[in-house]
């Protein structure tokens, strides 16, 4: 057969990997677990109240996921004068020349106030707290923190705490019971160890940058404590929950186990070879057990709310 010219998905697939990229899909996929988790103990057990619920809950999670996807990219836009210094960031597409600036900026913007949109599909609340997100992502952690402070993830952190906020508020309409608002805290408590694992593997990265991550300013020495205060602080918060309706003995068991093995491999961190370059695995142990435990204890909250 001869020539029919360029495949048409083959033209546009090189595009949709790197809108993709720019929606950082595998944070998003967790920001997604952790809103629809909100949304379902939520629900308090009530299968009827769950199901009525389900089209809110959808268009709440969409919203979440868009608008998410959208403070990601306009962090790439923002990001785009230090991210050809980094080794992990280099060949994302605003560096890697395969994309403009201002495209990337309309796109990030779009999908913001597509995600805005749909979670007012749900109720203007859960509108708000998707909103207010990935404004706060977009303007208080990659604008105002994170290239002048040592407490941008500390502080910043916060952006990825509201989604089971939006999850809760589209199934009640409101956020005024205490179980949301523990599932922020336990976000919020949990980003730093997390980030900061990530960090000790591309602190060479961050120190090109200028960026001033925890191990830039105090050493790895400093972070690798710092991360087990931080679990010290986290697990004794998580155990509260066990203390609020729904949720029960099969949560708090899992707060403490969970909390317990990424506890050990923050330990082991913290003796592990020095510097973290020349020994990954110490650090990456505690980076990839940190997405397991978020993940596995809400799901455990989901459960015990439905026992």
């Amino acid at each position: 057969m001869g020539s029919q010219g360029p495949n048409l998905f083959t033209v546009h697939c090189p595009l949709f990997t790197d809108l993709l990229q720019l929606a950082k899909p595998r944070i998003i996929l967790l920001l997604a677990i952790t809103c629809v988790c909100g949304s379902l103990v939520a629900a308090k057990g009530n299968l009827n109240l769950l199901l009525i619920s389900l089209p809110a809950i959808g268009w709440g999670a969409l919203g979440l996921v868009l608008s998410a996807a959208g403070a990601n990219s306009v962090n790439m836009w923002y990001d785009r004068d230090i991210d050809p210094l980094m080794q992990r960031t280099k060949n994302r597409p605003l560096p890697a020349g395969r994309m403009a600036p201002r495209t990337v900026l309309a796109y990030g913007t779009a999908l913001i106030l597509l995600g805005t949109l749909a979670a007012a599909m749900a109720n203007l609340l859960t509108a708000a707290m998707a909103l207010s997100g990935a404004l706060f992502y977009v303007f208080i952690y990659t604008m105002l923190l994170k290239r002048h402070t040592v407490q941008n993830i500390v502080i910043g952190g916060a952006a990825g705490a509201f989604p089971p906020l939006v999850g809760w508020a589209a199934v009640q309409n409101d956020i005024l019971s205490p179980i949301p608002w523990l599932m922020f805290a336990v976000i919020f408590l949990w980003t730093p160890p997390h980030f900061w694992a990530l960090a000790l593997m591309a602190n060479a990265d961050y120190t090109r940058a200028k960026i001033p991550m925890y191990p830039v300013v105090y050493g790895e020495p400093a972070t690798r404590l710092a991360i087990l205060r931080y679990l010290t602080l986290l697990v004794p918060v998580t155990l509260l929950g066990g203390l609020l309706a729904p949720l029960g003995w099969l949560y708090t068991a899992a707060a403490l186990g969970l909390g317990g093995w990424w506890g050990l491999a923050a330990w082991r961190l913290l003796y592990a070879p020095q510097p973290t370059a020349q020994a990954r695995a110490p650090a990456q142990i505690v980076f990839r057990r940190s997405l397991f435990y978020l993940a596995f204890l809400f799901l455990a909250m989901v459960i015990d709310s439905f026992l």
